[in-house]
Parts: structure tokens; sequence; C-alpha cells
């Protein structure tokens, strides 16, 4: 259970959540955890489905306009509710409307890229001081010094064209020198580019699993604050897309899924005997370890670290719905920038 940006998440199961006077009482197992007033809450989230809440309060927060949103114990949207719609119906205007815009959405999109551009250098440079007598320090070095001048171009580009060249040409960097990071079977693991659609070896394979599951949180997280998840700024319209999920996840790439990733194979978790090689030339994962893998991403995701932005205490796993929070509160006008995850 975290407050944070007066939203209450609770996460933890068996809790039952009632209404006392003007306060929010949250209990486990009868034994009280904490009292929250209502006066300034603006949201309630729930994970899992052992969580219960009180007609009594979901009635007070109807009537205060406080949003309840159910999730799954994986971070599933399931629904909200809520009072008149008068803050999303606002927030998602203002969204089509910047959308619309191809400036106002490279102002929005340049953030996302710094975040993404940050984070990879950062997982370099973090690999040549953790591991420096096992990677290629000087190529590794060459190519995030690419990226800080990507950064830099980033900061002030003002054409979406122009900052997905940025873009790209520093994740050319970033995987030039990807294949130094894998530091377990790296004759079997070894990764040479970045493909997909489908993934032709075991790393890609990996990659895309992770990112799939990424973009299913920050499409949920958008879901859960009341923003249009299909309605990009980098990426553009598209049917069935959630293009606006996939220009969130674009910070979180680098820090959180290829880092899980790599921690999985460095820690021997996933072995050489956990794919299928199909005679197309597609490499899948095979069911076993998607278990597996499902199962150390829900860890993962119970990780506490300090949000770099609010320098508040929380999980992984509330790092996009927190994104979320924050983009919706700069596109309705409350924060003038949007805060981009920068993770070191």
């Amino acid at each position: 259970m975290k407050k944070l940006l007066n939203v209450l998440y609770v996460t933890k199961p068996e809790t039952y959540l009632s209404l006392e006077n003007e306060n929010v009482i949250v209990k486990e197992k009868d034994e009280l955890i904490s009292r929250v007033t209502l006066l300034n809450l603006e949201g309630i989230v729930h994970f899992g489905y052992n969580i219960g809440i009180s007609p009594s309060l979901i009635a007070e927060c109807v009537k205060r306009n406080i949003a309840v949103t159910f999730l799954t114990e994986n971070g599933k949207y399931q629904g909200s509710v809520i009072g008149e719609s008068r803050g999303n119906v606002i927030v998602r205007k203002e969204q089509y409307r910047i959308s619309d815009d191809k400036l106002r959405s490279c102002l929005y999109a340049r953030n996302f890229i710094f975040g993404k551009l940050h984070n990879s250098k950062w997982i370099l440079e973090r690999a040549t001081r953790d591991y420096g007598m096992r990677v290629d320090c000087e190529a590794i070095k060459k190519e995030t010094a690419q990226i800080t001048v990507a950064m830099k171009e980033c900061l002030k580009c003002e054409d979406l064209e122009l900052l997905r060249a940025i873009e790209g040409n520093a994740a050319q960097s970033y995987f030039r020198v990807f294949d130094e990071l894998i530091l377990q079977n790296k004759h079997f693991f070894k990764f040479d580019n970045r493909n997909r659609r489908p993934p032709t070896d075991p790393m890609n394979a990996l990659l895309s699993f992770a990112y799939v599951l990424l973009a299913a949180e920050c499409r949920n997280a958008l879901e859960g604050v009341g923003i249009d998840a299909y309605v990009g700024f980098l990426h553009r319209d598209k049917s069935g897309r959630a293009s606006l999920a996939l220009d969130l996840m674009e910070e979180l790439r680098s820090c959180f899924a290829d880092r899980f990733v790599l921690s999985l194979i460095n820690r021997g978790e996933i072995t050489p005997t956990d794919f299928k090689f199909t005679e197309s030339g597609a490499v899948l994962i095979n069911d076993d370890a998607k278990k597996r893998f499902l199962s150390a991403w829900q860890n993962k995701k119970k990780e506490m670290i300090t949000h770099p932005f609010l320098q508040e205490k929380c999980q992984w796993g509330l790092v996009p719905h927190l994104q979320a929070l924050l983009l919706s509160r700069v596109i309705r006008g409350d924060l003038e920038e949007y805060p981009t995850f920068l993770w070191k």
C-alpha cells in the first residue's frame, strides 16, 4: 500500500478498504495498516482480486469524484468507478489537440526519447563500471559519446521526423555494443542486431517478449488515469495500435525491460534449452521458460526503488502508472513539462 501524488495504490493481497468519518481505513486480515484522509485524495488504485472495498467508501468516492480503479495483480486494467466524467474528458480532448499538432506532439515526444537515450547510455556506462575487465570499454565509450550527442540534439528538436532519425541513430549506437552486456552463454545469446516479427535469435525473442509485457503495462497505466492509450505523439495513429503506450514505454525499455532480460541470462535463469527453432527461422520461447519469465517479471515489479522525480519509494511495477499520472497532469496543465523517468 502506497500513497503517491495523492493516489492510494493498494498492492497487498487480502486487504480491505472501508470508510470511517473522512478517512479511508486500510486493513489486512482485520489489522489496521493505514488511515488516509479523503480530503486531498484523487484516486484509489487496486491491484489484485483479493482486495475488497466497502459500498459506503465507493459511494463517497463517487460523490467526491475520486476515481477507484481496478487492475489485476499483473496490472491489467479491469475498469474504474468514478463520478461525473469531468477531468477525463478535458484531458482526452486536450490530448487529441496535442496529437493533431505536430509541433506540440514533438515537444512531448522528445521528452520520451531523451529519457530513452539517457537510460540507454546509463546501462552501457554502468557495464564499464561494474564489469570493466569483461567488456570492451573503449567500444562502449565510443558509442555512449554518440548517444550523448543525440541527447543534446533531442532537447532542441522540433520536428518529429528529425526526432525519429535522432532516436534511430542513437538506437544503432546502443545495440552495436549491446552484445557486450551478455556475460553468460555469450555464443548462444550472441546479439548482432535488433530483429522482430518474428525474432530470429534467442536474445531478440526475449527482448520482444519483454517489450510486449512492458507495452501492456503502459497501456493499462494510461487507461487507469483516463488517457487514450491509442492516440500517441511520437507514434502516430494506426488502427489497433496503442500508440501512446509505445511512447510512454520508450524511456523504460532499457532500464527495465533490457536490464531484466540481461539479468535472466547472466544469472543463468534462462538457458539454451529454453527455446524452439522453427523451420521458418523464427525463434520461440518454450512454455516452461515463459512461465519462469513471467514469474521473474512479477518479482521484478515488486522491487522497491526511489522514483527519480518524486523522490519517494515505490515498486518498479508502479512506475508506468506514476509516469502516466504525471503525463495526465502535464496535459491538463497542472505541470509545466513532462518529467521523464531518468534512472541511475
